[in-house]
C-alpha cells in the first residue's frame, strides 16, 4: 500500500502471570517496545491470564515493576485506561465468547463431545498404529448446541499445506498434519491462547507480533483461524532463542536463568541491561555496541534481528554495564554506591567526607554496583574510613625481623610526610616526598610497611592513593599507632 496508507505500528507484550520475568520474555518486550517507538507507534502491555491454574499471585505487579525498571513504559496496560477496555484477558471474557459464537454460526466450531478419557484412548490407538493423533479424524458429523459447559473446538475449514512469511525466518511452510481441531473455549469458560491472542490483537490493531520460536509450529493453526474469522494476520517477527552456555538448548530456570529483577538487586543499571539484551539477537551494524535508550530506538530495525540462537554472555553484560557506569555523572555514581555500601561503613564518622574521594577506586574495580557490597564484605573499603587492625609482624618486608630498623623507617616516613601541607596532601605529592627515600632504602622496606599501616591488607591500592584519600592527619595517626605497637609495653 502507498506510504501514506500504512497503518500506525502497534506492538504488544503479552506475558502470562505465571512466575518470574525471564530474560527471554524481557527481550521480547524490549524489541516490541523499540519497534513501536522507532515508528512513533503504540506499545501495549496485555496480561494473558486465562490459565488460572498456573497463575502466581503478585505476578502482574512483578511484570509491571520489571518493565518500569528497564524504562519500557507502555501506552496502554493493566493500570492505564485503553480504548479497548481491560488489558487483562480474564476481564475480557465476553469478547471471546462473542467470537466463539460467530465461529459456531459459520460452522467453524463445535462442542467437544468426548470425555478426556475417550480422547486419551484415541491418542493411544494412534500411537499403536504409528500415526499422528489428529482430533479432526474424530470430528462428529453432527453436534448439539453449545451450552458453554463443554470445551468448544475449532473446525479447520480446509486441510491443506500452509505457507506464510516471517520477517526473520523468511518463507515458511507446513504440511497438512499441522492443522487440527483445537480447543477455543475450555470447559471452565476461559479461552485458550489460540483464540484469545488473535481476538485481542484484532481489537487492539496490533500490526507486528514479536514472538518466541516455539510458536512457529502452531502458526498453521493460527492462520487457519485468522481465515475463518476473516482477519488479516499481523506481521510475524520470530525472535532467536536465548541459549544456555553450551548452546545445546534454550536457557531455562534449571540452567540458572534469573529473574530480571535479580539483576537490579545485583546492581546492574537498567540502561545497560536493555543495551545488552538488544544486542542479544539483534545486530545494529557497525562497530558501536554501547547505546542509550534513545540511541537504541533510533538504530533499531527488525531487519537486523538474527535467526541463530543468541548466547546470554554474562561477561559481555558485565562489560556493557561497566561502560554505562563510566558514563554516569559523579553524583549518579555516588548515589548508586551509597545504595550498596555496607551499613557499618555508613555509620562511620568519616563516611560523608571521604566517600567521594574513594569513588574513583570503587568505579575502577567494579562491573556492577553489587560489587561495592562484595568489596565491603571482603574488607576492601573499611580501611578508608577507619584505622585497620593487624598483627604487628605483618609490617616486616619478607624475612626481615629488625624492629629497630622498622621503627626508624616509620619515623622517617612520618617526618617526610609532616613536611607536606594539608592542602597539598595528594597521592602525587606523597609519592614525590617518599620516592627518593624508598629508592635509597629499598622500595619493599619502605612501601610495604606503609601500605600495611594504612590498609592492614596484603593487597590494596598503592599507599600513595590511600594516603591522598584519608588525609594527612589520619595517615600520621596510623603511622604513630604502628610505631607504638613496638613500644616495650606492647
Amino acid at each position: 500500500m502507498p506510504e501514506t496508507e500504512k497503518k500506525p505500528v502497534v506492538t504488544r507484550f503479552a506475558p502470562s502471570p505465571t512466575g518470574f520475568m525471564h530474560v527471554g520474555g524481557v527481550r521480547t518486550a524490549l524489541f516490541a517496545y523499540l519497534w513501536a517507538r522507532k515508528n512513533g507507534g503504540t506499545f501495549i502491555l496485555r496480561i494473558e491470564d486465562t490459565d488460572k491454574e498456573r497463575e502466581v499471585e503478585g505476578a502482574i505487579t512483578h511484570i509491571m515493576e520489571s518493565l518500569r525498571w528497564l524504562g519500557l513504559e507502555w501506552d496502554y496496560g493493566p493500570d492505564k485506561e485503553s480504548p479497548f477496555g481491560s488489558l487483562i484477558q480474564s476481564e475480557r471474557l465476553p469478547t471471546y465468547i462473542e467470537a466463539a459464537k460467530q465461529l459456531l454460526a459459520k460452522g467453524f466450531a463445535y462442542p467437544d463431545p468426548y470425555t478426556p478419557e475417550e480422547v486419551e484412548e484415541f491418542r493411544k490407538k494412534a500411537a499403536v498404529e504409528k500415526r499422528p493423533f489428529l482430533f479432526r479424524n474424530h470430528r462428529p458429523e453432527t453436534h448439539e448446541a453449545w451450552d458453554g459447559k463443554k470445551p468448544l473446538r475449532f473446525r479447520v475449514p480446509e486441510v491443506r499445506r500452509m505457507h506464510w512469511h516471517d520477517v526473520v525466518r523468511g518463507e515458511l511452510e507446513a504440511g497438512e498434519e499441522a492443522l487440527d481441531d483445537f480447543i477455543l473455549i475450555k470447559s471452565d469458560g476461559y479461552p485458550t491462547y489460540n483464540l484469545a491472542h488473535i481476538i485481542d490483537d484484532m481489537h487492539m490493531g496490533v500490526t507486528h507480533i514479536m514472538r518466541a520460536d516455539e510458536f512457529i509450529s502452531s502458526t498453521p493453526k493460527f492462520l487457519s483461524l485468522y481465515e475463518a474469522l476473516g482477519i488479516t494476520p499481523p506481521t510475524l517477527v520470530t525472535l532467536p532463542p536465548i541459549m544456555r552456555e553450551d548452546r545445546t538448548k534454550k536457557l531455562g530456570k534449571r540452567d540458572g536463568a534469573k529473574d530480571i529483577l535479580e539483576y537490579r538487586n545485583e546492581g546492574y543499571l537498567p540502561e545497560a541491561m536493555i543495551n545488552f539484551l538488544a544486542l542479544t539477537g539483534w545486530n545494529p551494524g557497525g562497530t558501536e555496541e554501547i547505546f542509550t535508550g534513545e540511541e537504541l530506538i533510533s538504530h533499531f530495525d527488525i531487519s537486523g534481528i538474527q535467526k541463530a540462537g543468541a548466547l546470554l554472555n554474562e561477561e559481555k553484560l558485565a562489560w556493557v554495564n561497566r561502560e554505562h557506569i563510566k558514563r554516569l555523572s559523579k553524583e549518579e555514581q555516588l548515589t548508586n554506591v551509597r545504595e550498596f555500601i555496607s551499613e557499618d561503613i555508613h555509620t562511620l564518622l568519616t563516611y560523608n567526607e571521604r566517600i567521594d574521594r574513594v569513588l574513583p577506586i570503587i568505579i575502577e574495580r567494579i562491573t556492577h554496583f553489587g560489587g561495592v557490597r562484595t568489596m565491603c564484605d571482603d574488607g576492601e573499603l573499611t580501611y578508608f574510613f577507619t584505622a585497620p587492625t593487624y598483627p604487628k609482624e605483618k609490617l616486616f618486608w619478607k624475612d626481615e625481623q629488625d624492629v629497630t630498623k622498622l621503627k626508624a623507617r616509620l619515623l622517617h616516613i612520618k617526618g617526610l610526610l609532616e613536611g607536606i601541607l594539608e592542602a597539598d596532601f595528594a597521592p602525587e605529592t606523597v609519592k614525590n616526598a617518599l620516592w627518593a627515600y624508598a629508592e635509597e632504602e629499598g622500595r619493599g622496606q619502605v612501601l610495604w610497611p606503609l601500605r600495611y599501616v594504612l590498609s592492614g591488607r596484603d593487597k590494596s591500592p598503592d599507599p600513595f592513593q590511600i594516603a591522598g584519600i584519608i588525609g594527612k592527619a589520619d595517615v600520621l595517626r596510623r603511622i604513630n599507632a604502628a610505631i607504638h605497637l613496638y613500644d616495650e609495653k606492647s
